[in-house]
């Protein structure tokens, strides 16, 4: 029986001439790249973000605007143009067509990238697709990764719009919004890569489904996670993170003044720049606390594949706070800003890591 079973997992494709397994290894690996793209993507909008470049680019034109300004007339088009948006107007006036440049760059660089991403994705489906590599069960997966990608050009634009209006600042909402977007999409992506790349389980009661307690911790933990990528996309659109500078205390205060300023009640959750912080602040901690607890109980019960995958997690979240702090106390210089945002990125790829680990233990 066993004999059959590894057989017919390793059977040949129908015309393709290549097996089973050889066909989800060469997907995974396409699935890998495109989740290493989405990561430089990520990382790219922080900076775009940092560095106060989102807003240089005032029209989404998906296919004209893959073509940056390439003669003197374009160049002064595009500046003129931005000129009429509340940036120019409330921030930047007097700004230099040099000076321009240097953030316009930045945006169409992170615009680019986000349609080499949707080429990078949709190029090899097809290629897979017609050689017969996809099975049926995977097929929904890739076209919903396919669809949540579009989806999120249309999100970056529809923050990218709240700008243009009157206020020369994108909604921290939507900002958020787009933020987790793209954080989901990277963690699809190396979820279904990793079940592609999957061996054959062990006997006995799979881990996740033991009646330790782990797997309830685990999801406790994912959550917490989810919030605080959540905060940090407040903090960066609310600039929080250029106040209170000082660790571990703020102003002096474990739980600072203001918090509860604004009215109604429930905006100071989400609007107030003290609160916004001290929320953030008290989610990493969690974070450190959960992530220790869920290790120490893996490493009483959990086998050697799910103890390595903890470990790879209590290292990402220890490197992120370290990263949290340094980049607070520095007052988000923009190299810093873009670490720390890596750091969520390894940190979320340790969850999955060790999610699909527990899964398949």
């Amino acid at each position: 029986m066993a004999f059959q079973s590894r057989r017919s997992s390793r059977r040949m494709f129908m015309g393709t001439g290549v097996s089973s397994h050889t066909a989800d290894r060469a997907i995974a690996k396409w699935l890998f790249f495109v989740a290493a793209l989405v990561f430089l993507m990520v990382l790219v909008g922080g900076a775009t973000r940092l560095t106060e470049s989102g807003l240089s680019m005032v029209r989404w034109e998906p296919l004209v605007g893959t073509v940056p300004p390439l003669t003197d007339t374009a160049w002064a088009q595009e500046f003129s143009d931005y000129q009429q948006s509340p940036q120019y107007q409330k921030v930047n006036k007097g700004m230099s067509l040099g000076e321009f440049k240097a953030i316009y760059w930045w945006e169409w660089g992170h615009r680019l990238l986000g349609r080499l991403i949707g080429f990078a994705f949709l190029l090899p489906l097809v290629y897979f697709m017609a050689k017969g590599y996809v099975r049926r069960a995977l097929r929904p997966r890739l076209f919903g990764l396919f669809v949540l990608g579009g989806l999120q050009g249309a999100l970056g634009w529809f923050m990218v719009k709240s700008g243009l209006v009157d206020v020369p600042e994108v909604s921290h909402f939507r900002l958020a919004a787009h933020l987790s977007v793209a954080i989901l999409i990277y963690a699809a992506l190396l979820w279904v890569g990793f079940g592609l790349l999957k061996t054959a389980a062990p006997a006995g009661r799979p881990f996740w489904r033991a009646e330790n307690g782990v797997a309830q911790i685990y999801l406790l933990l994912l959550t917490v996670v989810i919030l605080q990528i959540v905060y940090g996309g407040f903090v960066a659109g609310l600039q929080a993170g250029l106040s209170y500078n000082t660790w571990p205390l703020m102003d002096g205060r474990l739980v600072p003044h203001g918090m509860w300023s604004q009215t109604p009640l429930l905006s100071n959750l989400f609007e107030n720049h003290t609160t916004v912080q001290f929320i953030h602040r008290m989610l990493a901690y969690l974070v450190a606390i959960l992530s220790v607890y869920l290790w120490w109980q893996i490493s009483e019960r959990g086998g050697r594949a799910v103890r390595e995958a903890s470990h790879f997690l209590l290292v990402t979240v220890a490197l992120q706070i370290v990263l949290g702090i340094s980049t607070l106390l520095m007052v988000v210089p923009v190299w810093l800003g873009v670490a720390h945002q890596a750091g969520a990125l390894l940190l979320v790829t340790s969850m999955v890591f060790l999610g699909h680990r527990m899964v398949k233990a």
